[in-house]
């Protein structure tokens, strides 16, 4: 039985349809076909081996259990694991080519110096680690089929069908290679052609490292900057648009704990936040294929707005149980689906017209048909904001009225207005104005508490929330008022670690929290990320460059974030790359780069999952 790798031992790889995870000790342990949120094929990351699993690495490596040296190469996706054994060294090579025609997963095996012997062992599991696929010959090439599903596996080596899996056995010298093409097809369908694998690596090297190009960010700590947007990019669903919020379900935010929830498809939130960050950086083609989305996702019945869908707009993400995957490190129960997306979370309309307008000033050309949308959408905001609302955090206790969710309403409201003034939206600017000053001052009444001199959680409420931290940013209120400064320090000196990393808000180990759950979590990294903004925001700027180097020291070996960190075992949490982590981590860059540079900033600052510009 193979170690139990920590969450940060994944590499990413990925075609933007989908993407697997890629083990420093050579296995894919996750990898969902056809597309993210399809039933996985290899699901070990959420149970063993026998949940399915394709490891290659030296046959010295599995025996004593050791790693690999990793990186990506340059600007792209193309993982790289460098391999040294007391014979030689070889280097294994992972990408998913951009999709032409079936997904495919390939693994190049080259031997850099002396002799070594290589073990390939393809343990295919359909349907979750459900089902045991039936493995045979077709024209001398291997297949495994269940149901609905067929995995071919192409290689020049022999290969063998031994106890449910593919198995090669052989050496590389210096200067051989050796592949592996693993393509997915429909069982009924005729198996798809073998691809040509150096073909296949420079094409995808070359889609990688031109869109990277793109990036216009010059400050510090660029490298992090490019590999987060690589990484947004590639929780992208190229044919609709859709951005996934993480490409994984039910990695724990605390583990042996049951918040385990599955994030492979679109939040109107994640998805246009992230968005944003890529258009601070220079990349308005994303911003185009996102509206699309939205408009095939949400127009036909705006009034009903989902807080997400699937990555195709699907509305239906009924939420299940898979009792047959114990969980990553007994983490139950693991789920599919998303029962949250019935919820009501006013902010998401803030943070999908805020994306809009910066798409606006970003030169992304006029839409009527996205206007009358806009137009659909802010009207009904209009009658709903004074509800209460299951908020940013998805609670499932009962509703309440979340400061954040009015101050993003404010924003919608806001950001119609300047929309408007710019001749790009036919709006009653005198009522949005009027309602603008209304949630405004009801907000400043209801959601502040004056004897602690804090922004609440909630009105009436006594309880903390990072996301109050966004204040500032959105242009609610200056840095500078008495009002933030009291709530920025109330946060960091009660949801706060000692090394400054920020929880969302409280939570205990025994008892129901306002979330409606049970159990403690991890500090969340993108309300860290948010921390760093607002002490630099209200003149702490080196505070919060200090905080975001803690936190750019958290990142894997290739530069990625989870959802969460947990300080006591120094481990990432949750699931895994997040969009959320790695869009703050772009916005607090560009925040840090503009206030090292002293430029004078805008009128009013937009919010903190937003680019600065």
């Amino acid at each position: 039985m193979k170690r139990l790798p920590r969450i940060e031992q994944y590499g990413l790889i990925g075609d933007m349809q989908t993407s697997a995870h890629v083990c420093d000790d050579g296995s894919i342990d996750w990898l969902c076909l056809p597309r993210f949120d399809r039933p996985a094929v290899f699901a070990a990351l959420l149970g063993t081996q026998k949940h399915g699993t394709w490891r290659i690495a030296p046959a010295s490596a599995i025996a004593t259990e050791t790693a690999a040296e990793r990186r990506y190469v340059g600007e792209s996706l193309v993982l790289e694991a460098l391999w040294h054994t007391p014979t030689g060294s070889a280097r294994v090579t992972d990408f998913m080519p951009p999709r032409d025609g079936a997904p495919q997963v390939i693994r190049i095996v080259e031997g850099v110096a002396g002799k070594v012997p290589m073990l390939s062992a393809l343990r295919p599991r359909p349907g979750y680690g459900r089902v045991s696929p039936w493995i045979h010959e077709v024209g001398g090439r291997m297949v495994a089929e269940a149901g609905a599903d067929a995995l071919w596996l192409d290689t020049s080596t022999q290969q063998t069908e031994k106890d449910g899996a593919i198995v090669s056995t052989f050496t590389v010298t210096a200067g051989e290679s050796v592949a592996f093409v693993l393509s997915w097809g429909p069982s009924h369908s005729a198996a798809p052609e073998v691809a040509d694998p150096d073909a296949a690596l420079a094409i995808t090297l070359k889609v990688w490292q031109d869109w990277s190009r793109q990036c216009t960010y010059d400050g510090p700590d660029r490298q992090a900057v490019v590999r987060s947007a690589i990484t947004l990019k590639a929780l992208t669903y190229a044919p609709s648009g859709g951005i996934v919020a993480a490409p994984t379900t039910s990695l724990p935010e605390t583990l042996g704990g049951s918040r385990n929830w599955d994030y492979r498809y679109t939040w109107m939130r994640d998805a246009s936040t992230a968005l944003a960050a890529l258009l601070g950086i220079g990349f308005l083609a994303e911003a185009g294929a996102w509206r699309r989305w939205l408009l095939r996702a949400v127009t036909g019945d705006p009034e009903n707005l989902q807080i997400m869908y699937d990555v195709t707009g699907e509305r239906d993400l009924r939420e299940w149980e898979l009792p047959w995957l114990p969980g990553y490190e007994g983490s139950a129960p693991v789920r599919v689906g998303n029962g949250a997306a019935d919820q009501l979370q006013l902010d998401v309309y803030g943070e999908v017209i805020e994306t809009l307008y910066l798409a606006h000033r970003g030169g992304l050309a006029h839409c009527s048909d996205t206007a009358a949308l806009h137009q659909r959408l802010i009207a009904h905001l209009a009658q709903r904001w004074r509800e209460p609302d299951e908020g940013i955090w998805e609670i499932r206790g009962p509703r309440r009225h979340f400061v954040h969710s009015k101050v993003m309403a404010w924003v919608a409201v806001d950001r119609t207005i300047r929309l408007a003034e710019a001749g790009a939206l036919n709006v009653d600017l005198m009522a949005l104005k009027e309602l603008r000053a209304t949630i405004h001052r009801e907000v400043c009444a209801k959601g502040f508490d004056p004897v602690r001199n804090t922004f609440t959680q909630f009105y009436g409420s006594a309880e903390l929330d990072a996301s109050l931290l966004l204040i500032p940013r959105v242009g609610f209120l200056p840095a500078d008022d008495p009002r933030v400064i009291g709530t920025v320090d109330a946060v960091r000196r009660e949801l706060s670690t000692p090394e400054g990393f920020v929880q969302r808000y409280a939570t205990a180990a025994d008892t129901v929290g306002v979330d409606g759950l049970v159990g403690e979590e991890g500090t969340f990294l993108l309300c860290s990320f948010w921390m760093v903004d607002a002490l630099a925001l209200t003149g702490r700027l080196e505070e919060g460059r200090a905080l975001f180097n803690r936190l750019l020291a958290l990142r894997s070996d290739l530069g990625l974030l989870a959802e969460e960190y947990d300080v006591v075992t120094g481990r990432q949490l949750g699931n895994y790359p997040q969009a959320f982590s790695h869009m703050g981590l772009i916005e607090s860059a560009l925040l840090l780069q503009r206030l090292d540079a002293r430029k004078p900033a805008p009128p009013a600052t937009v919010f903190t999952p937003v680019g600065v510009r």
